[in-house]
């Protein structure tokens, strides 16, 4: 039962009435101590999600804040495909500042205590979160699409990336806007609306019921949809390339065969010491783009598809509330609540989990080549050496 509906039968103030409350002051403010005793006051169970939310909010600000600062301090580190990352983490940082605790707190209290101008503001940014980093995901892809399947059709820069960035904040920040124009605050129990933001709500407002259908539609296939399916794609190509076949511009299936010189029994009478001849050399450099493009493709793969499974569950919750009306007259809604707030919270877990896959899936602990190196070597934390391929 929907608090409002409890309230109109322990209290007689019809829920949604537009007429001022003729009840007494003190009559209100026992009304408002119930509301915080029975509804607002954190469950058992909502302690444990304070708890989560705590926890994704310290990994994802502080892991994402590490990842900007590594880039930034380590000139070598200044990648095209670093550019990207950087600006997901910044899309992340975001979210997790501003989005964040405000989500928390609607979700424990069933209220926006934030007011008008945030009503609009805060969803708005989320949105545009959300654009930036599947945008940012699909530049990367097509950055290492090029990169390693046809590497003579197109030639990133930085200089490239950091246009395609402002690019795509530009694209973002504009074609999110309609998010904020709809977006209104109202109060389920208008007779309490001059005393308390309790239970005042924030949501959509359309002028007909066919907009907000067309609206999320369109949201989920452009912002969900039809970028994952491109980038599977563009991914299973480079999978092909850098694990079935050859890459073009590259020796043979000897380069992903080779093994290291340690791990080869020594011939008689030479030095394992020795410097290796020009040819071997360039030889070994191969093997290490081939070894260093295979570590940088296994760490965005597994970026992508955590991004895609922790954006699935709210996405498709969103398809079925907006586009085809569910959850407006269900029975169960504890159910229905609890499966909004463990979406809500997969999302800002995924912001948390990128810095996370950038350490675990770096090649720092991977046995190095057998040969002299020109770059700066990239010494230091994991986190730092992860993005170093």
């Amino acid at each position: 039962m929907e608090p409002s509906a409890t309230l109109v039968a322990q209290t007689g103030v019809p829920a949604g009435s537009g007429e001022p409350s003729a009840v007494p002051l003190d009559y209100e403010d026992e009304l408002l101590r119930y509301l915080w005793r029975d509804y607002l006051y954190p469950k058992q169970y909502e302690w444990v999600l304070i708890a989560a939310y705590v926890a994704v909010f310290l990994v994802a600000l502080v892991g994402n804040t590490l990842v900007c600062l590594a880039v930034w301090r380590n000139h070598h580190m200044r990648t095209v495909t670093n550019y990207f990352i950087v600006n997901l983490s910044l899309a992340d940082v975001l979210v997790t500042a501003i989005c964040l605790p405000a989500s928390l707190l609607v979700d424990i209290t069933e209220s926006w205590l934030f007011g008008h101008a945030l009503c609009k503001v805060i969803p708005y940014l989320q949105a545009v979160s959300v654009s930036v980093a599947v945008l940012t995901l699909s530049f990367i892809a097509l950055d290492r699409w090029y990169a390693i399947c046809h590497p003579l059709l197109f030639k990133s820069t930085a200089r490239r990336a950091r246009g395609s960035i402002l690019g795509i904040w530009a694209v973002s920040l504009a074609v999110m806007v309609p998010q904020a124009a709809v977006m209104e605050c109202s109060s389920v129990l208008p007779e309490l609306a001059n005393r308390t933001w309790l239970f005042s709500v924030c949501d959509e407002r359309w002028a007909d019921d066919l907009y907000p259908k067309i609206y999320h539609s369109c949201f989920f296939i452009v912002t969900y949809l039809a970028p994952l399916g491109l980038m599977a794609v563009a991914y299973f190509q480079i999978f092909r390339k850098l694990w079935g076949r050859q890459i073009p511009g590259t020796t043979s299936a000897l380069v992903r065969n080779w093994k290291l010189p340690s791990d080869q029994p020594e011939e008689q009478g030479q030095d394992p010491r020795a410097e290796p001849p020009p040819r071997a050399r360039a030889f070994l450099a191969e093997v290490k783009q081939m070894r260093a493009r295979r570590k940088t493709a296994k760490m965005l793969m597994v970026v992508l598809l955590v991004f895609a499974l922790c954006y699935l569950p709210i996405s498709v919750l969103n398809v079925l509330k907006r586009v085809f009306g569910m959850f407006h007259e269900a029975s169960d809604r504890e159910a229905i609540y609890a499966c909004f707030t463990f979406s809500h919270w997969l999302v800002y877990a995924n912001s948390a989990a990128n810095p996370i896959i950038y350490n675990f899936l770096s090649g720092s602990r991977e046995k190095s080549l057998a040969l002299p190196v020109h770059s700066v070597p990239c010494h230091g934390p994991h986190l730092a050496a992860a993005l170093c391929s």
